[in-house]
């Protein structure tokens, strides 16, 4: 067939589809200015606490607006009826993953627009020293999963399950001079133990996958009785401020629980000026921080509770460089209120070690 001699029906089809194109981009040309809201600052950009942000949604060329609105994590924190930046704090804010978000209110509606920040830590922590000022007796059988001194006392969580090479948990008073065992009483033995912490006359004792908190007596470790831990990931360390419980779950998050019905009242992740810090283990409440044993490592963190900062970091690598047959990693930070001493041991170490931080 000849170029040009097209029949007519296909004539019709292209001038059609010629018809339709230019529609098509027409329309598309149209929209484009009018819906184009944008939010800065980039989603999964990385801020120090402290910083100063600036949130502000870039408006289309042409287009009115009533005011913008801006939120974090659902909290109001400043409008603007144009443009212009609204300069967001972060000094008091909670560390890790934050979500922004805009409000847009134009002719009585309103749209919303989302990014996301992470806000790390001001500074890296700051490292401490240690020295050690006395060196008590630790029974090896106990595989340490909490520990705490309280009224001359040392209480301790074994963990481990009949089945396993750690053996049966338990929950134990212990003579700190001696490291005698005064009084142990054997968890179930399909259950595996965790941290433990004192609150009032009570001891509460948490369990690795079991979703199950025992609590005891403080005097004679009766077991008085037991509750549903739905809280986090798994069961790992705890400690009492003296009117919330935190708890770790082997991720970077601290939980706050209520003291009395063990339920979630709130959380903080865990972050220093690099990122979040996971595995968190054993943790101690002293003067206004939590230390804690991060697990597989010999480190130890000072951490803020109210942030969610490591401020300060001990590598206690020469602390025990000798160990026993079976000993296994550092874990376990008791401390006594009344004489400001701090102790630390390990799983299966034959040594409970009273050390001093300092500054380096």
């Amino acid at each position: 067939m000849p170029f040009g001699l097209l029949p007519f029906n296909m004539n019709k089809r292209l001038a059609l589809f010629a018809i339709v194109a230019l529609l098509a981009y027409g329309c598309k040309d149209n929209n484009k200015p009018a819906d184009e809201f944008t939010i800065s600052p980039d989603a999964g950009s990385n801020y120090k606490s402290g910083d100063a942000i600036a949130l502000k949604v870039n408006i289309p060329t042409g287009a009115k607006i009533d005011s913008v609105v801006y939120l974090v994590d659902s909290a109001r924190v400043g409008a603007s009826k144009d443009s212009s930046a609204v300069n967001l704090k972060t000094d008091s804010l909670g560390l890790g993953a934050r979500v922004i978000t805009a409000r847009v209110y134009q002719a009585g509606k309103s749209q919303e627009l989302t990014t996301n920040i992470n806000l790390l830590a001001a500074k890296a922590p700051e490292e401490l020293g240690f020295k050690v000022e006395k060196v008590f007796p630790h029974d090896t059988s106990s595989y340490t999963e909490g520990l705490e001194y309280h009224d001359g006392i040392l209480y301790e969580s074994d963990g481990g399950r009949l089945t396993e090479e750690t053996g049966q948990s338990s929950m134990r008073k212990v003579d700190l001079t001696t490291g005698r065992v005064i009084k142990m009483v054997p968890v179930d033995p399909k259950i595996f133990a965790e941290g433990i912490t004192v609150v009032g006359d009570k001891v509460i004792q948490l369990t690795w996958t079991e979703k199950i908190g025992y609590v005891y007596d403080k005097t004679t470790l009766k077991l008085l009785n037991t509750f549903t831990n739905n809280v986090g990931v798994e069961g790992w360390g705890m400690t009492f401020d003296g009117t919330k419980i935190y708890m770790d779950d082997s991720t970077n998050r601290i939980w706050f629980l209520n003291k009395d019905t063990y339920q979630q009242t709130g959380y903080v992740d865990v972050y220093d000026n690099k990122g979040p810090v996971n595995k968190l283990n054993e943790l101690e409440y002293i003067n206004g921080k939590i230390y804690a044993n991060v697990y597989g490592t010999d480190d130890i963190l000072v951490i803020d509770p109210k942030t969610g900062a490591v401020l300060q970091k001990a590598d206690m690598t020469d602390l025990y460089l000798t160990r026993n047959a079976g000993a296994d990693v550092l874990n376990g930070i008791a401390y006594d209120k009344a004489t400001g001493r701090i102790f630390v041991t390990g799983k299966k170490w034959n040594k409970l070690f009273q050390v001093k931080f300092f500054k380096k």
